[in-house]
């Protein structure tokens, strides 16, 4: 290794130092402070000794400073990274979601298993004993205990007063589909008892009306959930179409829900009912089949 002499590098004014090193990391605001301190007096009449102790100090320190951030980064220098997303696309329902993947920001890669392939509203498995709401498709993570769900179903129009969709709000359309959730038939006030609606808002997309909401079940379908106050966390996005409500519910321990919630957040807002092909089977279509 060759050594440069210190005599070869005189000591470089107080701007130009400033300039050679900006102040973005803590790293390298170290070396400004070694280079710039106000402990030491800008007199010329400095030993050479106390000057050249600075240098090598600086040099140390310069020579460290490029690979310090592999071995120590710094989060105020890098971004956080994004969830890895992939597209889900059911043509017989006519719609499609983004559900991730990977969370490189917590090492965590999910392991999706389809657990209902896309089918028929009138073939789907009916989530209640009048068989109104019905999942058409669904995919679980075990490991992780996630859930996203689609299901289709008429609105209820005992709890939604109107006709006209656009004036439905986004609370009444969450109590509406989940009164048709529960699997076994309760009043209204035991449905309340096992859900709560904790937020709830629409929003318009290509004109016309999605909505959105968050809420809790506690009844809980893990095996894990001994503890009385877990409960599965759920959002949910829901559109009218043909007369019948498309919502999809993704869902999660509340326990998991500060590191799980947000990405599954994204996947309720990704959300889309698409255009109908000739593979799109209307909810209404020959209700009497069942392949």
């Amino acid at each position: 290794m060759a050594f440069l002499s210190l005599q070869t590098l005189p000591l470089l004014p107080t701007t130009h130092r400033n300039q050679v090193i900006p102040r973005k990391c803590r790293a390298q605001e170290r070396v400004v402070s070694c280079s710039s301190s106000s402990s030491m007096p800008q007199n010329p009449s400095l030993s050479p000794s106390s000057n050249g102790f600075c240098r090598r100090r600086v040099l140390i320190l310069l020579g460290l400073s490029s690979s310090l951030p592999l071995v120590l980064p710094s989060p105020g220098c890098h971004a956080e990274e994004e969830p890895k997303m992939a597209s889900f696309l059911d043509e017989i329902n006519a719609y499609t979601y983004m559900y991730p993947l990977e969370l490189p920001a917590e090492k965590l890669v999910l392991k999706w298993v389809e657990s209902r392939k896309p089918e028929r509203y009138s073939s789907a498995a009916p989530l209640s004993p009048d068989a109104r709401l019905r999942i058409v498709s669904e995919r679980i993570d075990i490991i992780d205990n996630l859930i996203l769900s689609v299901s289709i179903g008429p609105p209820n129009f005992e709890i939604l007063k109107s006709t006209d969709k656009k004036a439905w709000a986004a609370k009444d359309v969450a109590d509406a589909v989940l009164a048709d959730k529960s699997a076994l038939r309760v009043t209204s006030a035991q449905r309340k008892a096992e859900s709560s609606v904790l937020d709830a808002h629409s929003d318009s997309i290509d004109g016309e009306p999605y909505w959105y909401y968050e809420y809790l079940v506690r009844k809980s379908p893990t095996k894990s959930a001994l503890e009385s106050n877990l409960y599965r966390h759920y959002v949910a996005s829901t559109y009218e179409r043909d007369g019948f409500f498309y919502t999809l519910n993704a869902s999660t321990l509340s326990k998991q829900w500060d590191q799980m919630g947000p990405v599954l957040e994204k996947t309720v807002a990704s959300f889309r009912l698409l255009p109908s092909t000739e593979s799109y089977v209307p909810p209404y279509k020959d209700p009497w089949r069942f392949w």
